[in-house]
This record gives structure tokens, C-alpha cells and sequence, in this order.
């Protein structure tokens, strides 16, 4: 595994799915994890999953941000990995989105990561270097039918990320994003959708994936520990689709 040893990392969208997988791995790498979520209950656990500190707020407040990474630093002294794993998902056209809701998915998925990538790497380029992970979608790339806000987001992530990685390499900071594919979370199962996706739904949506099946969360939280960590040390910039194999297709 990645050697992530008294690092402090903080992830955003933590107490379920892909960022509580993150969160998990991670400290099984050596990492002391900050939890950030908007579920109280559920990011509690999720904290006390991996001995944790959980700070509980909605990231699309900028002012929340600023302080969830000022409580990380006067837990542990410094930040030195952001992994924005949050997100919202809304199933519908363009056509069919109102303006609330639309202003939502935007404020969650890239505003939330905007400004959680801001106060973070203000702290980074004072302390020296630090490492931010940040995830689109294979959506954020290609696009996706009957979710354009969300994938407008995810676009929006993706374009950030590179942006950051030019501004910051030379302050030692590595700026990188991961593009899962279909991966079974909650989000996948229930987001949007009138009905949740049973098991059988979850094994259909493998049969037009190269390698057979949905992915697991920990499969996308392995490679964000490889990117936050050392190993992956001249690695910047990059739009890492974590899919199966689905978009070589």
C-alpha cells in the first residue's frame, strides 16, 4: 500500500460511499484523517472508523471550508492531503432542471471543490508542498445523458484540476483527479432515481463494462491513496478514469 505515514488528510463527502472508502484507506496507509460531510450521524461513524476528527458542515459555504481546514490544522499542525469526494447527483435533462436545483449540483460538486481546494492549497503553499485529489467523472470528460448539470460539474472539476496543477507545481503541489465510472454507492443506487438499483440492476450495469462488473468503492479509494501519496510524486495534472475499461470502448 501506499505509504501515506502521520500525514494529515482531509476528505470531504466521507460518510458514505467512495469518500468513507477513502477515508478508511487512507488511514489504513498511515494517514490522520479529517472527516468533512454534511450528515452528522453518518460522518461521526465514519470518523470513528479510523480514529478521526469529523467536522461536520456544508461545503458549498466557502466560510465552512475555511474553517473545516483551520479545525485540521490546529488538530494536527499542517494539511497534506484534499481529497473532494462530495457530490450530488441529479438525473435529468437540461430541459427538465430548474434553476434551484440546478444552482445546487453546481454548488456542491464544483463550487464545494473549488473552494475547498482554494483554502487548502493557501495552507499547502505556506507549509511547502501537499497533495489534492479531486473527483469528476467519466461524465466530467464525455458527458452523460439525462444529468447535464451534473456533468457540467464534473466538466467544470476537471478543467479546475489542470488549472490548479499549472498555478501550483512549483509550490510543490500536486494537483490530480480521479474519473470513476459506475461504482456501487448510494449515489449510484439511489441518486436521483424514482426507484434504488437492486443487486440484479447493479450486475446488469456490469455487462457493458470490459471488465465485468461495477466497481467497488475501495477499487477507486486505492487509487486516490496512490495519488495522494509520495509514489506518485511527478504525477500532476492528470484526469485518471477509473472505469473498468468502459471509456476505451
Amino acid at each position: 500500500m501506499p505509504n501515506l505515514d502521520r500525514k494529515v488528510a482531509l476528505v470531504t463527502g466521507a460518510a458514505s460511499g467512495m469518500g468513507a472508502a477513502c477515508a478508511e484507506v487512507l488511514h489504513a496507509c498511515g494517514a490522520r484523517v479529517v472527516v468533512v460531510d454534511l450528515d452528522g450521524d453518518r460522518g461521526a461513524r465514519s470518523a470513528a472508523a479510523v480514529d478521526g476528527v469529523f467536522v461536520h458542515g456544508d461545503i458549498s459555504d466557502s466560510a465552512f471550508c475555511e474553517r473545516a481546514v483551520a479545525e485540521a490544522v490546529d488538530r494536527h499542525g499542517r494539511l497534506d492531503v484534499l481529497v473532494n469526494a462530495a457530490g450530488i447527483m441529479v438525473r435529468k435533462p437540461a430541459i427538465d432542471t430548474d434553476d434551484e436545483v440546478y444552482q445546487r449540483v453546481i454548488r456542491v460538486n464544483l463550487d464545494g471543490s473549488f473552494y475547498m481546494c482554494r483554502t487548502a492549497v493557501r495552507r499547502m503553499q505556506a507549509q511547502g508542498g501537499g497533495a489534492v485529489v479531486n473527483f469528476s467523472s467519466i461524465w466530467g470528460l464525455w458527458a452523460g445523458a439525462n444529468a447535464a448539470a451534473y456533468s457540467a460539474a464534473k466538466g467544470g472539476i476537471s478543467v479546475l484540476t489542470r488549472a490548479l496543477a499549472l498555478e501550483h507545481g512549483r509550490d510543490g503541489i500536486r494537483v490530480n483527479a480521479v474519473l470513476p465510472g459506475d461504482v456501487d454507492t448510494p449515489l449510484l443506487r439511489a441518486g436521483g432515481r424514482d426507484q434504488p438499483l437492486t443487486d440484479d440492476d447493479i450486475a446488469r450495469m456490469g455487462e457493458s463494462i470490459p471488465l465485468g462488473r461495477v466497481a467497488q468503492p475501495r477499487e477507486i479509494a486505492s487509487v486516490v491513496a496512490f495519488l495522494a501519496s509520495d509514489e506518485a510524486s511527478y504525477v500532476t495534472g492528470v484526469l485518471l478514469p477509473v472505469d473498468g475499461g468502459y471509456t476505451a470502448q
